[in-house]
């Protein structure tokens, strides 16, 4: 029996991924925003695929706002923006 692949939807293009190829932005319970590449940090998630045109939507639109009910500090959006950039050259 194939072990099942979680899924999760990316906040920029709206697209089922598997929960791996993503990266989630937490907001904790103290309602600190932060990256958490494990996956496994406490409190309330949302995805985003790691390609920069994802965040860019998802920051024009204010998904990830929106998703963990709480405004999103620039200095986030630009590490993130370098993370992704860091990856992809």
């Amino acid at each position: 029996m194939a072990k099942k692949i979680p899924m999760r939807m990316c906040t920029g293009c709206r697209l089922m991924k598997p929960k791996r190829e993503l990266i989630r932005v937490v907001r904790s319970p103290e309602g600190v925003v932060s990256l958490d590449f494990k996956g496994k940090s406490p409190g309330r998630g949302a995805y985003i695929c790691k390609e920069t045109e994802c965040l860019k939507k998802a920051r024009k639109s204010r998904a990830l706002e929106r998703a963990l009910e709480i405004t999103i500090p620039e200095e986030l959006y630009g590490d993130l923006l370098a993370r992704l950039e860091a990856e992809d050259g």
